[in-house]
């Protein structure tokens, strides 16, 4: 099978993210939660960094649980720049604090969260066209709007290059290449 040329066939769980996640569009606010928290993770590192720290990252921030998360004390802060199974960084970990706040906030006038962040894309996926990876762009208009409205409401770790990554990951955008098996097959909601 063809795939996008920036998964390592190598390495099982890159290929297994690329097959079943990545590009599927995901509605369900706490797995928005969590890939908008392991994609500000990932800044300044590789995904497959993030993926191999994936399971430490949902048992570390109680399953992105964000009630719980937007409560961590300073006891807690400390513990998880701790933990050798996530990334530690302070300015990461305060930030994944900070955005459960700023996720319960916009909860208090959205339906859902999920009902906010689609409204950067008008509801639907945006399919793209694009034959290779370098095609891909690293930002576009909406991830722009869509970093700058996180900004505004105090998200961290949110600008347009890990605004895009989001919207790819949780499928807001279909950038698989179109030789990938993944862009002919068709993605449905998960």
């Amino acid at each position: 099978m063809k795939r996008c040329e920036w998964v390592n066939d190598a390495e099982p769980l890159y290929t297994k993210y690329h097959d079943e996640e990545w590009g599927v569009p995901v509605y369900d606010d706490r797995k928005l939660f969590e890939m908008l928290i392991l994609e500000g993770a990932q800044a300044g590192l590789s995904w497959i960094t993030i993926l191999r720290k994936r399971e430490t990252y949902r048992e570390a921030f109680d399953d992105f649980d964000a009630e719980k998360i937007a409560r961590y004390n300073k006891r807690k802060f400390n513990s998880l720049l701790k933990d050798v199974g996530i990334v530690r960084n302070r300015l990461k970990i305060n930030a994944t604090i900070v955005n459960a706040q700023c996720y319960l906030a916009i909860l208090e006038e959205y339906p859902s969260f999920s009902d906010y962040i689609w409204q950067f894309v008008d509801g639907k996926p945006i399919k793209n066209r694009w034959k290779t990876m370098q095609d891909v762009p690293a930002t576009t208009d909406e991830s722009d709007v869509m970093s700058k409205a996180l900004k505004k409401r105090g998200f961290k770790f949110v600008g347009s290059t890990i605004s895009y990554a989001f919207m790819q990951a949780v499928g807001m955008v279909n950038d698989h290449t179109t030789d990938c098996f993944c862009y002919k097959a068709g993605r449905t909601k998960k």
